[in-house]
């Protein structure tokens, strides 16, 4: 701890997901808004991208009154093309999106610039390695301009750039405005996420591993060292989980300065009698879609479970939440009806409209559609993982069996063409849900799960996981809201085991028994709401405002 909490007077914190929802880090910002703009009143500004060419991003508000001197200048006098407004979000923050491509041309001399100042290697990128750069350069040219237009010099302002895709525009900041403070948070290394990704043992060998070594094996070199040489020269270098601190420590050569978990906000979260009837009106979606699917009828009552997240078949453990599944539906024990469901994004075609048309006209099939395990057309299905593993694991989605599974394959926005409900408007309706990664930072999928109610599996490989164990749950027992399964390199049927374990324990607690895990998830997660966890963002602001004041005495 410093010794002085010393609090920032404005912050200006930027990601790649700023009204762009991509993945996890859109739910850490979105939520966290809502405490940080009661600590600073308008002077927490957000800034993201501006791809969104001639519409703008649902989430956003633009107001032609909020810092329009500034905006008039930095278009007519810095050749800067902005659209300012709120995040539609609680809270309601400023945020400035920024169109970047006019940058592309100024591309070689940053490149240079940063490998001559900060030994930042951009020789071997590809991908969207150019994109996030120069975007990050956008951020840091909108952080000059406001700083200077509105005189900030004497006052304590903070930088928060999120991920490597960002990380030029913090290096860009520090070598330009050197009395700002800058942070820089990587929610998961580049080389770790790659090391998983390529079916590498990560954790047996993980103090083994050399990081710019195996960002030359995995040709992942430029995105690791703009993550590495950033960590090395912000002012506070932060990460999401114990479990990622070690991450950064072995393969950045960098420990981070603090761990700043995730949290929640509860406002995101119905209360009754609202909880009551969105839970009801949830299951009656899914319940619907999954008779008019298989041709019969299910029980109102069945057990739903599900998994979620990004498609990342083994990071995320969507393949031994359908080996786990197949392990319920096949070992004689399950009483009631089940539906798992896999609520995983994918290369979707269309909605499929035979579906379609049996929920808009309340149809009765009487039979199964074809294909009755996918409530969406995907391109590619041949080779699509899930889709295969469900069929060869041996699903057929018959009546007679207990256990039936259906693949969701679309981003739960609303407006899907089957469900047409909301991510968290689905999530309110399952019993359980399963998320046994082998590598997730931190794990967001869990928390919101207990957040609204619903008792989640998770694994001590994530950093959601390891925080409930230092929460007080002993991760052993789903009735305490969450169970945390031991996962290792090499025990993926073991952690499939103790998966089907629980979820029979569960299909067999009656309704008392579920009211009561209700409770401990509430409870639980009330603890990792952001009235508690800001304090260690409010410690990462003193540490760097600290460091910066020092640079410049």
């Amino acid at each position: 701890m410093t010794n002085i909490e010393i609090t920032p007077e404005y912050i200006f914190e930027s990601s790649w997901e700023v009204c762009n929802k991509v993945g996890g880090i859109y739910t850490v910002l979105s939520t966290k808004a809502h405490t940080l703009q009661q600590m600073l009143h308008d002077k927490i500004i957000f800034i993201g991208p501006d791809i969104w060419d001639k519409t703008q991003p649902a989430d956003f508000i633009e107001d032609n009154t909020l810092f329009d001197a500034w905006k008039a200048h930095a278009e007519a006098e810095e050749g800067l093309q902005v659209k300012v407004g709120r995040w539609d979000v609680p809270g309601q923050p400023p945020v400035i999106l920024v169109d970047f491509k006019p940058f592309f041309s100024e591309r070689d001399a940053l490149f240079y610039t940063m490998w001559e100042h900060f030994q930042v290697n951009s020789l071997h990128a590809y991908g969207d390695y150019d994109e996030s750069c120069i975007f990050a350069y956008a951020v840091g040219k909108v952080i000059e301009s406001f700083y200077h237009y509105y005189k900030l010099e004497d006052k304590r302002v903070a930088s928060l750039f999120n991920e490597w895709m960002l990380g030029m525009g913090a290096l860009y900041v520090k070598m330009q405005l050197p009395k700002v403070a800058t942070l820089f948070t990587t929610h998961a290394t580049s080389i770790g996420r790659s090391i998983a990704g390529n079916n590498k043992a990560l954790y047996a060998y993980m103090d083994g591993y050399n990081g710019d070594q195996m960002a030359y094996e995995l040709n992942m070199e430029a995105k690791h060292s703009i993550e590495k040489q950033t960590a090395h020269h912000v002012d506070c270098f932060t990460t999401v989980s114990d479990i990622t601190a070690r991450e950064c420590r072995q393969l950045l050569d960098k420990a981070p300065d603090i761990v700043t978990p995730n949290g929640f906000e509860p406002n995101f979260v119905p209360a009754e009698p609202l909880y009551t009837k969105k839970r009801q009106g949830a299951r009656k979606v899914l319940i619907n879609m999954a008779e008019k699917l298989l041709g019969y009828p299910i029980d109102p009552d069945a057990l739903l479970i599900s998994t979620s997240g990004r498609y990342e078949y083994r990071n995320k453990g969507i393949d031994v939440f359908i080996t786990a599944m197949n392990r319920v539906r096949t070992c004689g024990e399950l009483q009631q009806e089940a539906i798992a469901f896999v609520l995983v994004p994918a290369w979707v075609r269309e909605a499929r409209s035979d579906l379609k048309w049996a929920i808009e006209h309340d149809y009765e099939t009487h039979e199964a559609l074809q294909c009755p395990y996918i409530t969406h057309w995907l391109n590619e299905m041949q080779s699509d993982r899930v889709i295969n593993y469900i069929g060869n694991a041996g699903f057929r989605n018959t009546q007679s069996s207990k256990m039936k599974i259906i693949f969701i394959p679309c981003y739960l926005d609303g407006k899907d063409g089957i469900l047409n409900k909301s991510y968290y408007d689905i999530l309110i309706g399952m019993d359980a849900t399963v998320y046994p990664s082998y590598y997730e930072p931190w794990g967001y999928t869990p928390l919101e799960s207990v957040a609204f109610g619903i008792p989640t599996i998770t694994t001590n490989l994530a950093g959601f996981g390891l925080w409930a164990l230092k929460a007080g749950v002993s991760g052993k027992d789903i009735h305490e809201g969450v169970s945390v399964i031991e996962r290792t390199d090499f025990n993926y049927f073991d952690v499939a085991e103790a998966i089907k374990e629980q979820i029979i324990d569960l299909s067999n607690t009656d309704e008392k028994g579920r009211l009561s895990i209700r409770n401990h998830c509430f409870a639980l997660a009330q603890k990792a709401e952001w009235s508690r966890f800001i304090t260690y963002y409010k410690e990462a602001f003193s540490i760097a405002l600290t460091k910066a004041n020092e640079r410049n005495k």
